[in-house]
């Protein structure tokens, strides 16, 4: 058997974001559990060898390489509907929400969100429009779609109006190298990235729908309000630059404390796994997510978590497993990070509920869902 993977967000070097990640995991499970099926991984560019993640992955580089709508339309409807009419696999597996519609092959498309539906200005023009005529169109010729919450899954039945008994709920979950470490080793993160001081520590791309303005603005309040309590609070912020990013940059330019903020850019996966592990909490607090994958990471990692109260990430934090504030709301998100910097009963408590929920997330069981529902497209298609 034959199965073709879109797997152009296995980025080169240490660049996995969420979807990134959510490919990686997922895939080197299915290679490792299916033996028998031959796995093409389709490519835009050149790619890592460690991609290739076992001896029944064959790598095929198919250009141009896609990351502008232009590019979308001449990679998805161009190269790879030519690579699957040519080569007619038995499915075509995408984990980045994008399809082709050109292909009668049977398609299993995971959808990370639809931000863009609810907050359209968020993106660029051509993104938007991009987005607006193919993401419904991608859902619906899909045999089967995976949605990374029940949040996502009852959005897509909602906006799309595909029946629920079409689309699996595969989660992610967090890498094994997010745990809990030793003092003297939180001690060197502290004295590398803040200065020796405690801190919380945000981890997601720079852009709209993070809410990075909100957060800044409720860290300087919190840092105004706390006094000497507060004085040696830090907020490292850990991730690339991706777009819209000037009123997070002006927010930062305005603070009264922004000597206290740090831009550490991305960080290499041992370096993160050690941040989370050494923050005095997580603090993350979109106004939308899909799923919120810092939210586990940051459980599996012993650090208390402040989350938003909307979307999917109540959801994702589990009962009791992080505390909720409103991200629309900067005295709200500024009362929270008070509570998580003076009350550490509350941080232990947060810390226990959450390394109980992480129970409910594993990459095995998301790649199972993943085959399970390749094997209903399949079926179908006979």
């Amino acid at each position: 058997m034959h199965i073709a993977v879109n797997t152009r967000f296995l980025l080169p070097g240490d660049q996995l974001e969420g979807i990134g990640r959510f490919t990686y995991e997922t895939l080197r499970r299915l290679v490792a559990l299916h033996p028998e099926v031959t796995f093409h991984f389709l490519f835009d560019r050149s790619y890592d060898a460690r991609y290739v993640l076992g001896p029944n992955v064959v790598p095929h580089v198919l250009f141009p390489p896609a990351r502008h709508p232009l590019l979308y339309i001449a990679w998805f409807e161009g190269a790879v509907a030519r690579w699957l009419a040519r080569h007619r696999p038995a499915a075509f597996l995408s984990p980045d929400g994008f399809t082709t519609l050109r292909t009668r092959v049977p398609r299993v498309t995971v959808i990370h969100d639809l931000a863009f539906e609810h907050f359209p200005l968020d993106v660029g023009l051509l993104q938007r429009k991009y987005y607006h005529w193919f993401m419904p169109r991608f859902a619906r010729v899909s045999a089967r779609v995976v949605a990374v919450s029940e949040a996502t899954k009852a959005d897509i039945v909602q906006t799309y109006g595909l029946v629920p008994a079409k689309i699996s709920v595969a989660y992610n979950a967090p890498a094994d190298l997010f745990q809990p470490q030793p003092e003297a080793g939180q001690r060197e993160i502290r004295r590398r990235f803040s200065h020796g001081q405690p801190y919380f520590l945000f981890v997601g791309a720079l852009q709209p729908r993070k809410n990075l303005g909100h957060l800044l603005r409720a860290f300087d309040q919190f840092k105004t309000a706390g006094g000497v309590a507060a004085a040696n609070a830090q907020l490292l912020i850990v991730g690339r630059k991706a777009w819209k990013a000037g009123p997070i940059l002006t927010a930062y330019q305005r603070m009264a404390h922004k000597t206290a903020v740090h831009f550490t850019g991305r960080v290499v996966d041992a370096d993160l796994a050690g941040l989370y592990a050494a923050a005095r909490a997580t603090v993350y607090v979109p106004y939308f997510e899909g799923f919120g994958i810092p939210i586990v990471e940051g459980q599996a990692s012993g650090s208390a978590v402040l989350t938003s109260n909307l979307s999917s990430m109540p959801e994702v934090a589990g009962a009791g497993g992080a505390l909720l504030v409103d991200p629309n709301d900067v005295a709200s998100i500024a009362a929270g990070l008070t509570k998580l910097w003076d009350d550490a009963d509350l941080r232990r408590q947060l810390i226990a509920q959450g390394h109980e929920n992480l129970r409910r997330f594993s990459w095995a069981r998301s790649a199972d869902v993943l085959w399970e529902a390749l094997e209903a497209a399949m079926r179908e298609q006979m």
